[in-house]
């Protein structure tokens, strides 16, 4: 895999910053598997769910392992 060099700003409020071209972001959704029809689909049928209100709302990514 080719590296990608990103620049990230993290200022003193916590949030994070990040700049892409538009290049560094194709190869970077390249990378990610973003053109994959099977991403594509996971995002379909994401969508869905939503729209039907199966949704879980959290407020970091470790809640996610205790919600299961």
């Amino acid at each position: 895999m080719a590296s990608l060099d990103l620049t990230v700003k993290t200022p003193k409020n916590g949030k994070i910053s990040i700049e892409l071209d538009s290049s560094k972001f194709e190869r970077l959704a390249a990378n990610f598997g973003f053109f994959n029809p099977d991403f594509e689909k996971s995002l379909d049928r994401a969508e869905a769910d939503y729209r039907a209100g199966r949704i879980l709302k959290i407020k970091s990514l470790k809640a996610l392992r205790t919600k299961r």
